[in-house]
C-alpha cells in the first residue's frame, strides 16, 4: 500500500508540474497577444470621436475590447444608414467599385470586421489568461496534495 501511495503522489506531482507550466504558457500567450493588439491599435490612433461617437468616451483611442465594440457598433449603424443589407444595396446589380455608395459600404464592412475581430481577439486573450490562472491554481493544489501523499507514504509502515 505504501508503494502505491508513493507512486500516486509522484504522479500527482508530475501532473501538477505540467499544469503549472501550461498555466504559465497560457498566461504569457494571452498577455503578449493582448499587448500586441493594444499596441497596434494605439499606433492607428483612431479616436471614437473620429467615427462620430459623442459623450464621455469620445476622446478615447480605440485600443481595448470596450472601445473596439463601441466603434464596431458605430460603423455598423453608419453602414446600415447607407443600406440595411448588402442585398438591399445592390438589388439585382453587381458590385461597382466606381460607385461611391457601393465603395463606402464595402469599406465600412471591412472596418466593421476589423473592429469586431479585435473584440473577439481581446476576448480570446482574456480567456487564455483566465485559463492559465486556473491551471496554476490547480497545479498548486495538485502539488500540495502530492506532497501530503508523499509524506503520508513515508509515515506508513513498509
Amino acid at each position: 500500500m505504501n508503494k502505491i501511495i508513493k507512486n500516486l503522489s509522484i504522479l500527482i506531482l508530475v501532473f501538477g508540474a505540467v499544469a503549472f507550466i501550461m498555466g504559465i504558457v497560457f498566461l504569457y500567450e494571452g498577455a503578449s497577444k493582448e499587448i500586441f493588439l493594444t499596441t497596434i491599435m494605439k499606433q492607428e490612433n483612431i479616436k471614437l470621436s473620429d467615427l462620430g461617437v459623442t459623450g464621455s468616451k469620445a476622446n478615447e483611442v480605440i485600443d481595448s475590447q470596450e472601445t473596439a465594440q463601441i466603434a464596431g457598433d458605430t460603423v455598423r449603424a453608419h453602414r446600415h444608414a447607407i443600406a440595411p443589407s448588402y442585398t438591399a444595396l445592390l438589388g439585382s446589380n453587381r458590385f461597382d467599385p466606381t460607385n461611391h455608395k457601393d465603395l463606402t459600404y464595402a469599406h465600412a464592412q471591412n472596418l466593421e470586421n476589423y473592429l469586431y475581430l479585435a473584440v473577439l481577439s481581446f476576448g480570446v486573450t482574456t480567456m487564455a489568461m483566465a485559463t492559465g490562472g486556473f491551471m496554476i491554481v490547480v497545479a498548486l493544489a495538485l502539488g500540495a496534495i502530492g506532497f501530503v501523499l508523499l509524506k503520508v507514504s513515508e509515515m506508513l509502515p513498509k
